[in-house]
């Protein structure tokens, strides 16, 4: 199963080059971990009450945990879009190229 959510992972970078491919794998890999955590992670209650007075109510370690490895997981996928982004606007776009066009008062941009 982690192999297959890699290789899904990985074929949307597949038009990434290769030396940046290359760093993307690592952050997939802990991408793929934190999800498997994470998954855990919900299986156990994220709150303790206190039984005398139940207003009063604690995280629990796990909960914890998932609140910051969500976070941490946020910002590792933020990445990677950034990097896919950067991938994809380097492809030919005619939208693009007529909105540069139209920018330039209707003159050629290539």
């Amino acid at each position: 199963m982690i192999t297959e959510r890699k290789e899904e992972l990985m074929d949307l970078f597949k038009d990434v080059d290769e030396k940046h491919r290359k760093l993307i794998e690592r952050t997939v890999e802990e991408v793929i971990y934190m999800e498997d955590t994470m998954a855990y992670l919900k299986t156990l209650p994220p709150i303790r009450v206190n039984n005398k007075d139940p207003s009063k109510q604690q995280l629990t370690p796990a909960g914890k945990l998932y609140k910051d490895m969500a976070a941490q997981y946020m910002a590792a996928v933020r990445t990677l879009l950034s990097v896919l982004g950067k991938a994809e606007s380097d492809e030919y776009d005619p939208v693009k190229e007529f909105m540069e066009k139209m920018r330039n008062g209707g003159t050629e941009v290539r």
